[in-house]
């Protein structure tokens, strides 16, 4: 059943049950409105006095938001790095700040050009692999994730860009799936200390993309050890703002060249590339 409303006034009735839930509820009552209706910002802007047809769903929709279920989850969309991307429920929702991790990677090989083979280790819905592979249009790139799901959601992005000759998805734990020479490893993986408690729209994303173990670092730590046993030349990998001076303790005295560390954008430590 579809009923009648003016556009205005679906706005304030959507804006008032959001208010004690969401910061920003009159943006995302326009963000809502504009993706059930497939229209862009402008076409809300020039109808605020239009009626339009509204089904059940879309009040469905502001429920699920009102019970802080994720936006992103609820309109099948996130942007990253000015694209936009399907994400579902099964793969970690895209921070802006992991845009900085392909900032760090672009820096490391200047040349686009470069015939490299990237593996990224945590692959989620796709978007760092996508946007190496965008940025580096010779190389080769295996992205591995240990959950099916968000295989699943990385294989509709990566058909979305018609990349499914550049990168291959393999199903595995760590580099377990991976036999070929690595060139550069990249990974946004799970470092939060188990038990931590978390904001409640953290409950909905997969929790084994969020927590790395009883200390949260497990992980970076088996990664830094295979980077270093298979002499793989560049490290890229997202950590958590407590975590620079134990990785840098872990690395002592072990046989690398350089490892930088750098900051996201509130000046919190964010991650590092390791030159073997």
């Amino acid at each position: 059943m579809r009923s009648r409303y003016i556009v205005k006034d679906l706005l304030r009735e959507v804006t008032q049950n959001l208010q004690p839930c969401v910061q920003r509820a009159p943006r995302e009552a326009q963000l809502l409105l504009m993706k059930y209706l497939g229209v862009d910002e402008l076409w809300l802007i020039t109808h605020q006095n239009s009626f339009v047809e509204i089904s059940q769903q879309f009040f469905q929709w502001v429920q699920r938001r009102q019970n802080n279920e994720p936006f992103e989850y609820i309109t099948k969309q996130v942007s990253f790095y000015s694209e936009e991307f399907y994400i579902d429920e099964g793969a970690l929702i895209p921070r802006p700040e992991t845009e900085l991790l392909i900032d760090e990677v672009i820096k490391h090989v200047p040349d686009k050009k470069s015939a490299l083979t990237f593996v990224e280790v945590g692959v989620g819905s796709g978007i760092i692999s996508i946007m190496l592979a965008k940025t580096f249009k010779n190389s080769k790139i295996i992205a591995v994730d240990i959950s099916q799901k968000a295989l699943d959601v990385a294989q509709k992005n990566i058909e979305k860009f018609g990349l499914q000759e550049q990168i291959e998805l393999r199903l595995g734990s760590l580099l377990e799936p991976v036999c070929e020479q690595i060139d550069y490893l990249v990974s946004n993986p799970p470092y939060i200390e188990n038990g931590i408690a978390l904001e409640s729209n953290l409950s909905y994303e997969p929790q084994n993309a969020l927590f790395g173990g009883r200390v949260g670092d497990e992980i970076i730590k088996k990664l830094l050890d295979e980077v270093l046993r298979q002499k793989i030349r560049f490290f890229s990998c997202e950590i958590g703002y407590d975590q620079q001076d134990k990785i840098r303790d872990y690395m002592q005295g072990k046989d690398f060249k350089s490892i930088t560390f750098y900051k996201d954008y509130s000046s919190f430590d964010r991650g590092f590339t390791l030159q073997i």
